[in-house]
């Protein structure tokens, strides 16, 4: 019997990149595996924990746990949210031991999208194709607490037709951060405006990246400069043939 995936396709991907997630299944169901969609799943709860209401992210949490105690893989399209489950929902019930071990337990079976690729279905080429030259934006989440960097430029270097080009400064920050980009607008915009600049000097039609929450912030950056340049989450370059 093939091995179940749940997908987990957090907030943005269900409510403004519905393409993503159809993208992440056909991938994952091109090598094998079983897909399914808990449809009770909500958010991670990320932005309330962000934001300091800790016992809100808790409930939404806990609800997370519910829904996908038996799931035997968790994968989303979100470094962001798969950092929340995996880092911080243990510190969420540090004082509650029973949501504790529930959360380690879960916590141990959600991967990011590409790190699952890599790490458990060991599949550097998905056999995708996708003549265009991209640059990569590493996201902070997945860079910075995931440790996820060269896992999606292999996975790129196998794409059929592809050219990455590296583009200065593919580390910093967009800008978004969530609610950052809410409390700080003029802040955040220069963020994505240095951020721009950067893509435009590698000459990419497309940026490629695995956070479609650092991909919406680029995109409309992109779009107030007139910019003819698109975004690709990971997933949706993969699903290309």
């Amino acid at each position: 019997m093939p091995a179940r995936v749940s997908l987990f396709v957090t907030c943005l991907v269900d409510q403004l990149f519905p393409q993503v997630g159809l993208a992440m299944a056909e991938v994952l169901e091109r090598l094998g595996y079983r897909v399914e969609f808990p449809e009770a799943q909500t958010c991670c709860g990320q932005p309330a924990f962000n934001t300091g209401y800790r016992e809100e992210a808790r409930q939404v949490a806990r609800h997370f746990l519910q829904v996908f105690r038996h799931s035997q893989y968790i994968v989303a399209p979100s470094g962001s949210c798969i950092s929340m489950v995996k880092k911080h929902y243990p510190e969420l019930f540090c004082q509650e031991p029973q949501w504790f071990e529930r959360a380690q337990q879960v916590a141990a079976r959600v991967w990011e999208f590409s790190q699952f690729l890599l790490e458990v279905a060991a599949a550097e080429d998905v056999g995708a194709r996708l003549p265009a030259v991209v640059t990569y934006h590493d996201s902070c989440h997945a860079l910075r607490e995931l440790g996820i960097r060269e896992g999606p430029r292999r996975l790129l270097s196998k794409v059929r037709g592809l050219e990455l080009r590296e583009m200065n400064a593919s580390q910093e920050c967009c800008g978004f951060g969530g609610t950052f980009a809410v409390k700080f607008p003029e802040i955040s915009a220069a963020m994505a405006r240095t951020k721009i600049q950067a893509i435009q000097q590698t000459g990419a039609q497309y940026v490629v990246s695995v956070d479609p929450s650092c991909l919406m912030q680029i995109q409309g950056a992109l779009n107030r400069a007139g910019l003819s340049i698109g975004t690709l989450h990971l997933a949706e370059v993969l699903a290309c043939r």
